[in-house]
């Protein structure tokens, strides 16, 4: 009789994992939507405004890969997102989420009730359960310095974004992107030092993988 435990294991932390993802992100989009409905305003903006902020996208790409890891059934894109590279570039992501967090905004508010729950989640709770995930299941040896410059692609593809939405719309989702109050200068300034930090985690992310397929 097999009565090796760690296939199940493994499957308990990731549907543990990927069910607290899910929650934290429906719990953080009631609360958007909740929100707007209580004002009048639009859903469909606030469903906008919900996915525009880089912590959101994040916490969806760790749930969907947890969740792809759990669904047996073969696929291209359960394939691609499987892959170590995608799954390591997910991780420098996640990192930057609640490093950034927890070093330039937690001290901004103070969230109380469900807003607290997801707060802790998607910043905290998810983020350092992939890590764990990516430490221990994901396969070591296969990353190189050039997944860093791909991975760099979505933060950078992400601030785009936020100038020409920013531009539009005359809102920024965090403060330290804000041109109306800092103007273009400071704010690539500040952006730049978020991607600096970010290519410092995809190497550290490297390093590891490099560490641990040869000890």
């Amino acid at each position: 009789m097999d009565t090796d435990w760690r296939p199940a294991l493994r499957q308990h932390f990731v549907s543990v994992t990927a069910l607290l993802g899910w929650a934290g992100l429906s719990i953080q989009l009631y609360l958007v939507l909740w929100g707007r409905w209580e004002l009048g305003a639009s859903l469909l903006g606030g469903l906008v405004n919900c996915f525009s902020f880089f912590t959101v996208l994040t916490n969806t790409l760790v749930a969907v890969v947890l969740t792809w890891e759990l669904t047996p059934r073969p696929s291209a894109v359960r394939r691609w997102f499987l892959l170590p590279a995608v799954r390591s570039g997910i991780a420098a992501s996640i990192a930057l989420v609640s490093l950034a967090y927890n070093l330039l905004l937690r001290h901004l508010w103070q969230p109380e009730g469900w807003q607290f729950v997801a707060d802790e989640l998607l910043h905290d709770i998810v983020p350092m359960l992939y890590l764990a995930y990516w430490w221990r299941w994901v396969p070591k040896g296969t990353l190189r310095l050039g997944h860093i410059g791909l991975w760099a692609l979505y933060p950078v593809a992400y601030f785009a974004y936020l100038l020409l939405r920013g531009n539009m719309l005359g809102a920024y989702p965090y403060p330290f992107i804000d041109v109306a109050n800092l103007g273009y200068p400071q704010v690539f300034v500040n952006a730049g030092g978020i991607l600096l930090g970010f290519v410092a985690i995809a190497l550290a992310v490297v390093g590891v993988d490099r560490w641990a397929s040869v000890k």
